[in-house]
């Protein structure tokens, strides 16, 4: 593939996947302003990302399968579109709960763009290769907590975070439009399932049933959990705890940002000379020792912005080497079957994202919450990886 529609090609699979991201991200620094607005406290306000998540987990699911069954784009199409008009509904949401069930509905929509990027990574690639083209992906979904708080930010205070869900509506239309122009379709018919759809969810239970690609499939579900647990706590944590302005937290969220680039670009030179799974034994332990320094930093100096911040800036740099390398590991798998695979993983991310990711707010949305909540779902996954035998299979180089 010519380096510049690779580079293209790469760039459009990003803009598809980061479309959660973005959706997270750019509404983030309005949830103070949210739960003020909609009289409501930030149990709830965060609760609006909950719900994003738990409907990505169900769109996941449901897109999968789909895509396996006809093909990847016409499923992206359908889910974008829903992405769309649902933001849109945002604007006019009277309530919280209304603004909740409207952003479940946006994640099942949304779950189409990302499920359909791995599905398409590993129709063309498998093994260190897809690590390494979904750690340049990381490149492109950066972008997102680098620019959308920021954009988001400015938006609200010139605005009204309800014009975030504008701009929102704009980028479904627009990613929506350019891959129906320029994404060619990579499930060609002769390579779908033959089943009726009455029983191609049962490739469910096949998954479900192989211990080791669900072992692998948890691991990168926890790092997003770890993920998710700073993304709510964090405008709480920093803005309140810390009194950061909305522009100092864009700032420091942008910075964290940049470590995740970094986690990412390291680990796609990492991938041409080690397996993913090696890479995954090494990389674990060192997160789990960052997250517990978080907690550390939080006891013994509460009041230290920086001390605090060191410690997270590598754990969220971890993530990034963490989360593509056990997700193209489980995928490779199941080649036979990659929308489903990637649904599954996809799935069981933003499922368990979203389950474990408000338990910062119950417990009071603390540096030392967001730390400790970190340091158990790491270590868990450490320990998953740990059970997952060494794959023979040559790197990239």
């Amino acid at each position: 593939m010519p380096n510049a529609r690779f580079i293209g090609f790469v760039t459009l699979l990003g803009a598809m996947a980061a479309v959660p991201a973005v959706t997270v991200d750019m509404y983030l620094p309005s949830l103070p302003e949210v739960a003020a607005d909609l009289n409501t406290n930030s149990a709830q306000a965060s609760a609006t990302i909950t719900g994003m998540l738990i409907g990505g987990a169900i769109g996941q699911i449901l897109v999968g399968t789909l895509s396996d069954k006809f093909g990847r784009k016409a499923p992206f199409a359908a889910g974008l579109l829903i992405h769309t008009l649902t933001s849109v509904a945002c604007i006019f949401a009277p309530t919280i709960t209304s603004l909740i069930g409207l952003r479940v509905l946006q994640g099942v929509g949304n779950a189409a763009a990302k499920v359909t990027s791995m599905a398409i990574i590993r129709d063309r690639f498998q093994g260190a290769r897809a690590a390494a083209i979904m750690s340049r992906l990381m490149l492109v979904i950066g972008l997102a907590p680098l620019l959308a708080p920021t954009i988001g930010g400015f938006i609200a205070a010139h605005w009204h975070w309800r014009a975030v869900f504008v701009v929102l509506a704009i980028i479904g239309a627009l990613v929506l439009v350019t891959t129906l122009l320029v994404m060619p379709e990579t499930h060609p018919a002769e390579k779908r399932m033959k089943e009726p759809l009455s029983r191609a969810f049962r490739t469910y239970a096949v998954l479900v049933r192989d211990r080791q690609f669900m072992a692998l499939a948890v691991v990168p579900a926890l790092a997003l959990a770890a993920l998710f647990s700073y993304v709510s706590a964090s405008p709480f944590v920093l803005r309140e705890g810390f009194g950061l302005t909305e522009k100092q937290f864009a700032i420091i969220f942008a910075i964290n940002g940049i470590g995740i680039v970094l986690g990412a670009q390291i680990n796609a030179r990492l991938v041409k000379t080690m397996m993913p799974l090696s890479i995954l034994r090494r990389a674990m332990p060192i997160e789990v020792l960052m997250a517990l320094g978080v907690v550390l930093a939080a006891v013994l100096a509460p009041t230290s912005l920086l001390a605090i911040s060191i410690p997270l800036f590598f754990v969220l740099a971890l993530n990034a080497v963490v989360m593509p390398n056990a997700t193209a590991t489980a995928l490779s798998l199941h080649g036979d079957r990659a929308g489903s695979a990637a649904a599954v993983v996809g799935a069981t991310q933003v499922g368990l994202a979203g389950l474990i990711s408000p338990v910062v707010g119950l417990l009071g949305s603390t540096a030392i919450a967001m730390g400790g909540l970190i340091a158990i779902v790491v270590s868990i996954g450490y320990l998953l990886i740990r059970l997952v035998p060494e794959q023979d299979g040559p790197s990239i180089a």
